[in-house]
This record gives structure tokens, C-alpha cells and sequence, in this order.
């Protein structure tokens, strides 16, 4: 397996540089006598090297990775065009994918075994010829609170985050990072965008200090006192959980977690999926590796590498922390919806002033 790190020098390249200087590591000689495929991903989690790695053993299709953020996969796939070598994309977030598929990015596929899997609402746009992307793993936008001096009856939906009893109490990362864009996208659809830009102010008004940071960071925040409510995705909150360092387990003894609007619509979920791409030159490789990362055996790695929840009903679930955190009632509007809304969004976070 090749990784190759993304490079702003790289990006700044001529595409038909780009083309030309990763096709011949990606495509060389050696490739042209293996089947190959080759990969952009978003995805950097350790627990992800098994994945790969057993496909190949699976297979015996070699994979070739280049690693990145989803910002750097969608403007690499741009740069280079045509030209590109890239097979596979994988993103992590709705808005992404959504993007990615409005630009032309991917391809549509039409497969009996992914659609049997994974449910229509973690899918992209079928025109007909099959899906432009599939999600293979979810994560919920949930609230953690300062138990010692919030009530989870106060924080137990994402509107209360506006209600002036969370004065000085919220943290977030940026407004605009794609995991807020999603939740958000969430809430426009659901509350409409006069309701959503009130909460959106109301939300700002009650911060207890600047947006920074990532959610580890927000739900370190909680556990100091900085702050007494913070928004994270649960992942990260399930990496505390299984942590063995006393620091980390400390903070979770600080705080609880609460799955916002369970008595209505559900928590806001999000997803990471997969798609191939549009200048893919081993379409029928890429279309067998989504279809394994559908597998009973993908999806646990997912869910037990990665503390993600997987897409595919009835995965077995051995990871103790997933199980801790029990079962939740999720939202179900399609998430290619909530990545439709993420321009509005953007527009509503300026006005309100949401950094």
C-alpha cells in the first residue's frame, strides 16, 4: 500500500503536473501487471489500515492511498480533471459528499448488493443510473453538559442551546466547519430559516467564549469548567470513553452526554461515505470495494475501530463504549438534504455573526 501526504505545493501544481507526477506512482509499470485501485480519502483513522489491508488479502487488489481532508480531496479531484488517477473518494461529512457530487465528482453506480445494505437516506442522488455516493458509517451531533451545574432537562434538544438558562454555558468549534454546517443544514429543514436564524442568535448570545477548537476540545472545555455545554460528535466522545490515560478518563467522569430531541424527530446524524470517482480508471475494482466496505466484516471495523455506528442494520456490535452509550432514535430526513442547505446555512452564520 502507497500513502502518499497531501502537499499545499501540490495543490497549487499544474493539474497536468499533478496528473502526470501521481499517475506514475499510482499507475506505473508495476501496476499495469496487478489489479490496482487507487484511492483519495479523508479518512485517517489508524483502525482503518485493517480495512485496507484485508481487502487487499481478500482480493488481491493492491490499493494506493493518498490522505488528506475532505477540503484537499474535492480540490485535488478538481485540479487534476481528467487526468486523475483517483478511483475512490472518501469523505466524511454530508455537506462534503453533497458538494462533491453537485461538482461532477463522482459517477453514479447502480449495485443490487449496496442497495440492499445501505438505507436510501445515506445515499446520494440517483438519477435513474444508480447512486453518485454511499454512506457506510454514521455519527450523531450530540450534547455534552457539566453535570455538576447543568440540568440535562436544559439541554436535552439543540433549540434549549438558544434559551437564556445556557447563558455564558456554550462552546462549539466553527460554525462553518462542515460538522456544524450539517447539524445545522439539520435544524434549517426541520425548523424552517426564520425559526433556524433566531436560534442561530440565540445560540451565539449564550457562548462562553469564541469558537475554537476541535470536539475533543469542546468536551475538554466542559470537564474544566470553561464552559457548560458543548456540541461534539459521538465519536470523540467514545474515544474518551475507551481511553486508558487517567486524563482522559477523568473527563469523562465530569461530564454526561445527552442525545438531543429524543421525544421528537431524533439526533441529528451524519455520515461518512464512499463514491467512485468520475474519471475512475478501474470502475469495476471501485465498485467491489464499496461493496466490501458494506460487509458485516467493514462495518465492524467501523464500528469498533472507529466508535462510528454503522449504516448497515444488524452489524454486530462489540464495542463497549457504542454499547455504554446505547441505543438513540435518529433523525430520518435523507442526508443529502441536509448537505443541499449548507449554502444557506453559511448565509444565516454571517448575519448572526456565528465565527
Amino acid at each position: 500500500m502507497i500513502r502518499t501526504p497531501f502537499t499545499r505545493r501540490a495543490l497549487l501544481a499544474p493539474a497536468a503536473a499533478l496528473a502526470l507526477g501521481l499517475g506514475s506512482m499510482l499507475c506505473g509499470p508495476a501496476a499495469a501487471q496487478e489489479k490496482v485501485l487507487n484511492i483519495y480519502s479523508a479518512r485517517h483513522y489508524q483502525a482503518d489500515e485493517a480495512l485496507y489491508e484485508d481487502f487487499t488479502k481478500a482480493t488481491g487488489i493492491r490499493i494506493n492511498r493518498v490522505d488528506t481532508d475532505d477540503a484537499g480531496v474535492v480540490n485535488r479531484l478538481k485540479s487534476e480533471g481528467a487526468a486523475s488517477p483517483a478511483d475512490i473518494v472518501l469523505l466524511v461529512d454530508a455537506a462534503r459528499l453533497w458538494r462533491a457530487e453537485v461538482d461532477g465528482l463522482f459517477q453514479p453506480v447502480r449495485s443490487k448488493i449496496l442497495e440492499e445494505r445501505i438505507p436510501a437516506r445515506l445515499r446520494g442522488k440517483d438519477d435513474g443510473q444508480g447512486s453518485s455516493w454511499f454512506g457506510f458509517s454514521t455519527r450523531a451531533r450530540v450534547i455534552v453538559y457539566d453535570k455538576s451545574r447543568v440540568k440535562e432537562s436544559d439541554v436535552d434538544q439543540y433549540e434549549k442551546l438558544a434559551l437564556p438558562v445556557n447563558k455564558g454555558l456554550v462552546c462549539t468549534r466553527s460554525g462553518s466547519h462542515p460538522y456544524n454546517l450539517s447539524l445545522f443544514g439539520s435544524m434549517l429543514e426541520h425548523l424552517g430559516p426564520e425559526k433556524t436564524e433566531a436560534w442561530l442568535k440565540g445560540v451565539v448570545a449564550n457562548m462562553a467564549r469564541p469558537p475554537k477548537g476541535g470536539d475533543t476540545d469542546q468536551i475538554r472545555a466542559v470537564a474544566s469548567g470553561e464552559c457548560g455545554v458543548a456540541l461534539t460528535n459521538s465519536y470523540y466522545f467514545a474515544r474518551l470513553m475507551r481511553s486508558k490515560k487517567p486524563e482522559d478518563r477523568e473527563v469523562v467522569e465530569k461530564v454526561s452526554l445527552v442525545f438531543p430531541n429524543q421525544g421528537d424527530r431524533g439526533t441529528h446524524v451524519n455520515v461518512a461515505g464512499g463514491a467512485v470517482a468520475r474519471h475512475a480508471k478501474h470502475r469495476a475494482e471501485a465498485i467491489q470495494f464499496l461493496e466490501y466496505l458494506s460487509s458485516p466484516q467493514a462495518q465492524e471495523y467501523f464500528a469498533n475501530g472507529n466508535n462510528e455506528w454503522p449504516a448497515v442494520t444488524g452489524t454486530t456490535l462489540s464495542n463497549p463504549a457504542l454499547k455504554a452509550l446505547g441505543s438513540f432514535k435518529s433523525e430520518l430526513i435523507p442526508i443529502s438534504v441536509v448537505g443541499m442547505n449548507q449554502v444557506k446555512v453559511q448565509q444565516i452564520l454571517d448575519r448572526v455573526g456565528f465565527k
